[in-house]
Formats: structure tokens, C-alpha cells, sequence
């Protein structure tokens, strides 16, 4: 079964957008595949981000000079991601400086997984399911 195109897209705002594109690149793995600069030195208007396992987030400045008149709250984000390398990404992303949430562990639901605050607060929660 392949995986489809997302439909649906988290969106996240962040005080030092360029800062979190490579955040998300070195300690998660998500690979920039779209970075709209906006018109202050540093600004993102819109970034999307792909999942190498499907999917992807968006994300941009809190603050921007052009686009939505008020963006969320930077670091109000929660993200769960699925995986089939939880302790990979696990130990990837402590080395990167993602600040322990949850630890590392098997549930009694089947899953796999942690959680993690990004430097600015979102929450990302990784783990092997899948959903019923």
C-alpha cells in the first residue's frame, strides 16, 4: 500500500524560524522542501517540511511582514510522528539538544515511542503506531 500526498499539514510558528528548519532537519531527519522567505533578514513566510516515512509539517516566523496578520503562538505546538526508528531518532535528537518529555518506551498499547520539546517549547512525540 503506498501512502498518499498529505492533505493534512501541522502548522507551527517559530521566533527564529531558520533556526528550527535546521532543528528539525539534524535532530529529527525531516528533510526542507519548500522555504518562502519573507521580507525581514531571517523571515520565513511559509516552510514545509516532509516526513522521509510520509507526511510533513509546516512551519514560519511568529512574527512576519507579510501573510497571516497574527501567526500561533510560537512553541503552542504538539506533533506526533510515526516511525519505525524510535530509538534512533530518540538518541539523535538528544544530542541535538531536544529536551527530554517522556522517555523512551514500550506501551501497553503496542507502541514504541517518546517526547521531546523542540528549543522553543513544540512538543513532538514519535512512536511506532500507526492508529487503529
Amino acid at each position: 500500500m503506498s501512502t498518499p500526498t498529505p492533505t493534512c499539514w501541522p502548522c507551527l510558528s517559530y521566533q527564529d524560524a531558520p533556526a528550527a528548519i535546521r532543528f528539525l532537519v539534524e535532530a529529527f531527519g525531516f528533510s526542507e522542501h519548500l522555504v518562502v522567505p519573507g521580507e525581514a533578514d531571517g523571515e520565513v513566510v511559509h516552510c514545509e517540511m516532509v516526513w522521509p516515512e510520509g507526511g510533513g509539517v509546516m512551519l514560519g516566523s511568529a512574527v512576519r511582514s507579510v501573510g497571516e496578520v497574527e501567526a500561533t503562538k510560537a512553541g503552542a505546538g504538539s506533533i506526533y510522528v510515526v516511525t519505525d526508528r524510535p530509538d534512533e531518532i530518540h538518541a539523535q535528537s538528544l544530542a541535538r539538544g531536544a529536551i527530554e518529555i517522556r522517555g523512551l518506551r514500550d506501551e501497553d498499547y503496542g507502541s514504541r515511542g517518546f517526547t521531546v520539546a523542540d528549543p522553543e517549547g513544540n512538543r513532538w512525540s514519535f512512536g511506532t503506531y500507526r492508529g487503529a
